[in-house]
Order: structure tokens, then sequence, then C-alpha cells
């Protein structure tokens, strides 16, 4: 049903009330002038009938009705009635408008009755003889204490009618003019009643959409007024109430955005209820598009399903490891579930913390496999040390052309065990230096440092046969610290030299590259197979251990280079195919000419 106004529930019952009480207001007056105006006409027919009586008292005799004839005619024109004589045994002796000899005897009438028994008689009815209905009245004339006839007067009831349609067509036509200003009081009243009403519910609806800055004024009833400062202090309040929320819950949208943990919250459907974007990023969806689905649908992974359902039906804390795979890449999370409840201790369902441990557990993979490594490559040139030894006690001394090859081996694998103590050193000064107060870089010219480090590989380069050309320009200056780029460039071109042909070519190019200086250094050699090239650069990470070995390598050579360019804050590239050769490109920033030295942390 649709809902009605209050003006037009309050106009047409105040105009009903006000129709009805009209309507028997004029009722009441019409029906008691009517009443009114009969008795009047039945008194003054009344007082006629008493001022003709002692007139004829003293002429009523049968025989007398032709003199009294002409005096009945005379008395009812000038008192504008009928009057007509009755003797006491109902005859009819004179009548102002009849032939009496035509009239029937009256003595059963109501009104003669009445006055032969000496009252005053009053009646109407309709006159047979005049054909009209007819108001009589009857009064007995005496001649001392005897009743001698009655005296009647009458008159035409449509007169007295006329007269009251008169009246009741005035008094009708004041009742709809008081009608129309009813109805114009009654809309004035329902209006004043229900705009201040309307104002409050526009107020309201204000109050709704979030407009609680503005305020009610009003300045009618009391009863209206208080409802308006009542809703004014409910604005204030529930204004007060939103900002403390829009702020609670900023700082906590705040909060959980910077969170590094992913956060997700699931209710006892396991459907998703909040989730953070660390958590939208580690699972791989939408948060928009998350939010209210079951997780089975959003998240396809079976580890999380079986973690959330885990942490769901658990009464304490629970934690777990969960393996993601995503585009063949492996993520590692440590989650952490608890029950989440309601202000009343009710589970409403779980709120789960999602760690992503990858880079944690690849550098305990990292660590063991350099505890491991080390440990092999110094257990190696120990154990040839040992054995050259063991051979000398066994009487390898006493023989002079042996004990020379077995101290060449023991001094051979010395010289091997000081180059890998020597690198683990390079490599432990580099990442101090980097994490406590920076290594310094000055501003100077690159040419220089990659003619020495060329210089430092002559020798080598020269004992295969291999040229190296250098291509830089002599203007180019970058804030470096030359004593390390000068080893990490030997260190690559040493790699370079090793692995390339005889008598083959080995290119260093320094140039600028969209704002970011590169060192290339690019051999013929036989390549390094993609697999290999992510961990590359691996402490005592060997493509192929054996031939390393043999080329007198120690595993930390790569490492050194991409710790010398992280100290610069940079990086180390490697692009390779498999017989065609490599090239490794160290990218270094590129901030211009500087004249000043500082320190620079990575």
């Amino acid at each position: 049903m649709r809902p009605v106004r209050l003006i037009w529930q309050l106009y047409p019952s105040y105009l009903a009330v006000l129709l009805v009480s009209l309507l028997g207001v004029g009722w009441y007056f019409s029906h008691s002038l009517h009443h009114f105006y009969l008795g009047q006409a039945a008194g003054d027919l009344e007082a006629r009938a008493r001022l003709i009586a002692p007139q004829i008292a003293g002429r009523l005799a049968p025989e007398g009705g032709a003199s009294l004839a002409p005096f009945c005619r005379e008395l009812g024109r000038s008192a504008d009635s009928r009057v007509t004589v009755i003797l006491p045994g109902g005859v009819v002796l004179c009548d102002s408008e009849e032939d009496p000899a035509r009239m029937d005897n009256h003595g059963g009438r109501m009104e003669v009755a009445a006055a032969l028994a000496g009252e005053t008689g009053v009646a109407s009815r309709y006159s047979q003889t005049l054909l009209r209905e007819m108001m009589y009245v009857a009064v007995p004339v005496r001649e001392g204490e005897e009743i001698v006839g009655v005296v009647r007067t009458a008159r035409a009831v449509n007169v007295i009618d006329q007269a009251l349609g008169t009246v009741s067509l005035k008094i009708a036509l004041a009742g709809v003019a008081a009608a129309l200003l009813a109805a114009l009081l009654s809309w004035w009243i329902a209006r004043r009643i229900s705009l201040p009403i309307e104002e409050l519910r526009r107020g309201a609806q204000r109050f709704a959409r979030g407009e609680l800055g503005t305020r009610l004024s009003f300045s009618g009833p009391e009863e209206l007024r208080a409802l308006a400062e009542a809703m004014n202090q409910m604005a204030a309040q529930l204004d007060e109430r939103l900002s403390t929320v829009l702020r609670q819950r900023n700082e906590q949208e705040a909060v959980l955005a910077s969170m590094v943990e992913g956060v997700l919250a699931v209710d006892c459907d396991e459907r998703i209820l909040r989730l953070n974007g660390a958590a939208a990023e580690l699972v791989g969806v939408r948060p928009g598009a998350a939010v209210g689905r079951p997780i089975q649908e959003t998240v396809r992974k079976a580890d999380l399903h079986r973690f959330v359902r885990r942490a769901l039906q658990a009464e304490e804390p629970v934690e777990g490891d969960i393996v993601l795979v995503s585009g063949g890449v492996e993520r590692f999370l440590q989650a952490h579930g608890t029950r989440l409840r309601d202000s009343r201790g009710e589970k409403i369902g779980a709120l789960i913390v999602l760690n992503d441990v990858t880079r944690l557990r690849r550098l305990e993979n990292l660590r063991r496999d350099f505890v491991a490594n080390v440990s092999h490559e110094l257990k190696t040139p120990i154990t040839a040390i040992k054995g050259a030894a063991e051979t000398l006690e066994d009487g390898a001394l006493d023989e002079p052309a042996g004990a020379r090859r077995f101290v060449a081996m023991i001094a051979k694998q010395a010289d091997r065990l000081h180059a890998i103590i020597d690198d683990l050193l390079s490599l432990s000064r580099i990442e101090q230096g980097s994490e406590r107060e920076g290594i310094p870089l000055t501003s100077q010219a690159l040419r220089p440092v990659l003619e020495a480090a060329i210089q430092d590989c002559a020798l080598a380069a020269a004992d295969k046969g291999l040229a190296i050309d250098l291509f830089c320009p002599s203007e180019l200056h970058s804030r470096i610290n030359a004593p390390l780029l000068e080893q990490a460039v030997v260190n690559l071109l040493t790699n370079a030299i090793k692995y390339s042909p005889e008598r083959g070519t080995v290119a260093v190019d320094a140039a600028l590259e969209e704002g970011r200086l590169l060192i290339r250094v690019q051999d013929r050699g036989c390549g390094i197979a993609a697999a290999h090239l992510p961990r590359l650069f691996e402490r005592f990470y060997r493509v192929d251990r054996a031939r390393s070995r043999n080329l007198g390598g120690t595993g930390l050579g790569l490492a050194i280079v991409k710790h010398i360019a992280s100290a610069h804050d940079g990086e180390v590239l490697v692009q390779s195919t498999v017989g065609a050769g490599s090239t490794f490109t160290i990218v270094l920033p590129q901030e211009g000419k500087d004249s000043g030295d500082r320190q620079t942390s990575p």
C-alpha cells in the first residue's frame, strides 16, 4: 500500500469533522426553527381565536348562522386565517371560506373535541374541504361556566413551509460559506502541523545521507522543537562516532596496507571477510573480487585451504608451512592461524597471517650450500697436502725426485688454500664495509681503472695468445671505488681468459646508456647453459667443478664481483650462449661528474 502524506491524513479528517458538525448544527437548527415556526403559528392562531370568542359568545344559536357568516368572512380576511364557528354538537355554524351546509359535523375533529372539553385544541391535517394541509387551533366559547361553542382558526401549512424554506435557504448558503471557510482553515491548520514535520523529515534524510554537519533550526511547537534538538544531538553524536570509526578504519587500513605480512580473515563458512594487499599479492587474487566469496573459488591453493580449515577447527592458535607454486617458481609461506571472536566471545571465523619466508629459505639453502662448498673446497687441498706429507714421511724424502714432486704439490695446494682464504677475506671486507659505514666513492675517470685491470691480466692473456680490446672514452667519469672496481674487472677478465680459446679475443667496453654506466666484459668461449645462470654468482658455485679446479679457480670470483657492484649501488648481469661465449655487465648508477668525495651505503 502506497504511504499517504501526513497533510492528506490530517486535512480530510479536519474537513470531515467540520462538515459533520456543520450538517448536524444545520439540521438541528432547521428542525428547531420548524418547530418554533409551528409553535408561533399555533400561538398566533390561538390568540386570534381567543379574540374572536368573546365577540360571538352571545350570538351562538342555530338560527344565528346567517348573521354570523359575514362576520366570519370579515374576520378571516382581516386575520388572514380561516375562521370556523362550531356548536357544541359539532355542527358548523359559520365558516369564513366555505358554506357550512356543505361541511361535515366537526364534533369528531381532534381540536374541536379538545376545545369542547375546555382545552385548547391544536391539530395539523389535510383538509378535504380546502384540499390542502392545514393547521387548526380551537378554543372554547364560554358563557359563564358553560361552553356554548368553539371558535377554530386555521392556516395553510404551506405558507409556514414557504417561510421556513426561505430561512433554510439562507441557512444553507451560510453553511456553504462556513464550510468553505472551514476547509481553508483546515488546510491552513494541517499545513501548519505537517510543514514542521516535513522539515524534520528532510533533516532526517540529510542525516541518513551522511550530512551530519548541518543542524535543524526549528521554532514550532515545544514538542517538535524538543524533537529537533534531540535529532541535532543524535547527529552530533553520530558524526563523532562515525569520525572515530572512520579514523580507526583508516588507521587499520593503513596498518594492514603497510604490513609486509599477508592478513586474511575468513568466516565460519570459509568465505573471505578481509585481506590486505600483501595477502592478495601472495595468493594471487584481487582484493575487491575476493571479499565475500568462498576461499576455494578465489584461491586455487590446496595447502592454504587445508590450513584455513585447520585454523577454523582448532581451539588454539596453529602454525604451519605452505608452499605455493606460481609460474613454476616456488614460494614458501609461514602461516599463523587463530580464531576470530565477536564481542560476546562467539566464534565468527579465523584470522590467517602469512609471512613470505622464501628469501629466508633460499638464504638458508645458500648457507647450507656455502658451508658444504667451503668445506669441500678447503678439504680438497688439505687432503692433498696431508697425503703428500704422509707420503714424504713414509720415505719419499729419501728420493729427491719424488720428494720435489710432493713438495711442489704441497706448495700448489697451499697456494690454493691461500687464494681461497684471500677471496673469503675480500668478500668479508666488502660486506662489512658496505653494511657498516659504506665504501668511499670518488668521481674519477674510468679508463685508467680498466687499463690497470687489463695490465694485471696481460701475462695470462699472453700465455694463451689472447688479445684484450678496450673501448672506453677517456672523458667518461663516474663515482667509483677504483681498487674494488679494478678487482671486479680483473675477476671477470680472469674468467674470460680461462674459458676463451687460444688466440681469441676478449673485449672490454664501457659506455653510458639511459643514465647508467655499463662495463661489459665479453669473451668468445664455450658459454654457459641457461640453467646455471640464476646461481652463477653464488659462492663456490661451479658450472664444471673439475674443469674449474684444474684452471685454478676458487669459486668466489663472481661472488666478489656481485658484492662490489652492490657496494656501488649497482648490479651485475650475464648473457651467455653455449658455444658462442658470454657477456658480463657491471651496471652502475651514473650521477654525473662530482669533484667531492663521500661515503655511500647500499
